[in-house]
């Protein structure tokens, strides 16, 4: 597919006036659409964190606390 020329011909295109300015209340042609750009996804949940990844990080902080704090009683 090739593309087109960039500045549309107003003879032949609809919705467009003389010069190829667009009148009040026409869209623009070959207007695009954000919500169109990507794939369309049709499975992709929002899990959020997983069980563990948490348990993981609760056994370092537990660890760091527990470091931290027998170093603190020792000095004490």
């Amino acid at each position: 597919m090739t593309p087109g020329p960039a500045d549309p011909n107003p003879d032949r295109t609809p919705g467009l006036e003389r010069g190829g300015q667009v009148p009040p209340g026409e869209t623009p042609p070959a207007e695009g659409s954000t919500p169109d750009a990507g794939p369309y996804e049709t499975h992709n949940p929002a899990k959020g964190w997983g069980t563990a990844p948490l348990v993981a990080i609760a056994l370092i902080v537990a660890g760091f606390v527990g470091f931290f704090l027998g170093w603190l009683l020792e000095l004490w």
